[in-house]
């Protein structure tokens, strides 16, 4: 038992599960997948010239996540999977400071280990752990300033204190670069973390000159980034926010968010039997018409969704963009999807029974205190309103992403394995446990699935290219065309970049017929006479070149791609 306590086994091992997983799933594409296709170019600039060099797609900073895949490059030569090498580490780093801060939140190590793998072991983290995206670079700066802060409050001494609050501010700040809205550790959570460290006026006023130093670090790097061409600036503008396409995108959260901590959720299932019939027979009724009417043939289907439905727990979901020209072949079965929603919605009802009751507060045997619930909630609430604020104003100009919700499920976890163990810290369910070995195999083959759909997708762009078609006649996707398009220009020609002036340069508008390329203004060297299909009916009918299949885990019928013609047979 010392040997565990003293090397951390159990923080390993869930970190060691991201490899597993990830490695059963064999991510390797020699493409790019979704937004990392601009950023790609920018590893490849900063390698050869030592410079950042934005790509008008790119609304971050991505700074050290840049530097990582570029040391990475220096040490085993450029290729797609050595860059997405430097995202899987900082994956499994990220587990591994999660467990610990699970544990420091007052969570048994078991019940610790748990929910950091219903987290890690998900399909939105496992992919995209294996991509170049910003996401688990941002939540890792997260992560480790929501360790330090619970640190710096468990800490006896003023010294170590303030060297927690100060390690928080420097990881916050430094690994703030890839995804700003991490830098909400240093300018809410730690103003929260010295709101309850007040009464100690040496820690309050050396924490407070870190902080204010973090802020001035955060301040200096977004006057930076301010003055590099072709960034994609966003702005904070509550004008533009639309509560009606709000509230469409949160349904599809509301869908989607459940599934994602399925397996904590179901620890709150067996207290439905203590749930009042007048509450939660009307609920399995609307869920019950619900499932019905998403499930009916008619022209409703598909305006009511069952979960999963996000971009990164279904591995071709086309919410927020079309990705190819017809319908991609469903990944779970209907059956399947009918029942997630009476379990992740019986489990919140669960919960809701459960906080009826007042919260017991844990004391481990040794060790220092675990936070109280009034700590934890000045520590967490504030952050997750202003991240909440953040992402819903984002997503009332653009589009909401399941990955936005990365941040709140972080806090999510730890208040959900919290409060089932002061319910019941001695027990966990049997069938939990199933269920997280289910997600983990889901997540497995939802990541297999993807990166064989991509990888079809490069074979078939290959194929043409040997039959003498330039891929700039040729409609992959839109983020594999953002890969193309930065091959024949040194920036994505989007009308946000506010400098060099007049860089985005509008397209005459695409040709008429049954099928448009996504995103044609953006990429205006690609005119497409060829489009990549699931349909070989689509648009104009198939083209003379043969189709690609790709593994479909866990299914034995293969997905199969299809080129189809842009133009009229007619046109030359």
């Amino acid at each position: 038992m010392q040997i565990v306590r003293k090397y951390r086994v159990p923080a390993l091992l869930c970190a060691l599960a991201v490899l597993l997983c990830e490695l059963l799933a064999h991510p390797v594409a020699n493409t790019v997948i979704i937004d990392d296709g601009a950023y790609f170019p920018m590893v490849r600039t900063l390698a050869a010239t030592g410079h950042v060099a934005y790509t008008g797609w790119a609304a971050g900073m991505l700074g050290w996540q840049l530097y990582l895949a570029t040391a990475l490059i220096k040490l085993f030569g450029f290729s797609f999977t050595a860059v997405r090498s430097s995202t899987l580490l900082v994956a499994m780093a990220l587990a591994f400071a999660f467990q610990r801060s699970l544990v420091r939140a007052g969570i048994s190590e078991r019940n610790a280990t748990f929910g950091t793998l219903a987290l890690v072991l998900s399909p939105l983290y496992l992919m995209l752990s294996v991509t170049f995206m910003s996401d688990i670079f941002g939540l890792f700066a997260i992560a480790l300033c929501l360790y330090g802060c619970l640190r710096a409050l468990q800490s006896r001494t003023d010294g170590a204190t303030i060297a927690w609050l100060c390690l928080a501010v420097a990881t916050n700040a430094v690994f703030g670069t890839s995804r700003q809205i991490a830098w909400l550790g240093i300018l809410v959570m730690l103003p929260s973390t010295l709101w309850l460290l007040r009464g100690r006026r040496r820690v309050l006023v050396a924490g407070s000159a870190a902080t204010l130093a973090g802020v001035i670090f955060l301040l200096a790097c977004l006057h930076w980034l301010s003055h590099q061409p072709y960034i994609f600036p966003e702005h904070l503008d509550l004008k533009t926010f639309s509560p009606v396409h709000f509230l469409a995108q949160l349904t599809y959260f509301l869908l989607d968010a459940p599934f994602l901590v399925l397996p904590v959720l179901a620890l709150f299932l067996p207290n439905l039997r203590k749930a009042r019939l007048s509450l939660l027979l009307p609920l399995c009724a609307l869920l019950l018409a619900y499932v019905v009417v998403a499930l009916y043939p008619s022209h409703l289907r598909g305006h009511f969704l069952l979960g999963p439905v996000g971009e990164c727990s279904n591995p071709n979901a086309t919410f927020a963009f079309p990705i190819l020209q017809g319908m991609s072949p469903q990944f779970l079965p209907r059956s399947i999807q009918a029942i997630l929603p009476f379990l992740a919605f019986g489990g919140l009802l669960g919960l809701f029974t459960l906080l009826r009751r007042s919260p017991s507060e844990p004391s481990p045997a040794d060790g220092p205190p675990p936070p109280s619930w009034q700590q934890l909630r000045i520590l967490l609430i504030p952050f997750s309103i202003a991240y909440t604020f953040l992402i819903c104003e984002r997503g009332a100009t653009f589009a909401f992403h399941d990955r936005y919700l990365l941040g709140l499920l972080l806090v999510a976890i730890l208040c959900l394995v919290r409060r089932y163990q002061e319910h019941a810290p001695h027990h966990l369910p049997v069938a939990s446990v199933l269920l997280l070995a289910f997600m983990a195999i889901y997540s497995i083959a939802a990541n297999h699935q993807m990166f064989a759909f991509y990888r079809a997708r490069a074979t078939l762009a290959s194929e043409l290219v040997a039959a003498g078609v330039p891929l700039t006649a040729v409609d992959n996707g839109w983020e594999y065309n953002l890969g193309v398009e930065l091959q024949h220009a040194n920036h994505i020609n989007a009308p946000f970049i506010e400098w060099p002036l007049h860089a985005y340069v509008p397209s005459p508008p695409p040709p008429p017929g049954p099928c448009t390329m996504n995103l044609w203004d953006s990429t205006p060297h690609i005119r497409p006479a060829y489009g990549v299909s699931f349909d070989p009916n689509a648009c104009y009918g198939p083209a003379p070149f043969a189709p690609v299949h790709y593994s479909r885990w866990p299914y034995r019928t293969p997905g199969t791609l299809y080129v189809v013609r842009y133009l009229p047979p007619s046109a030359p």
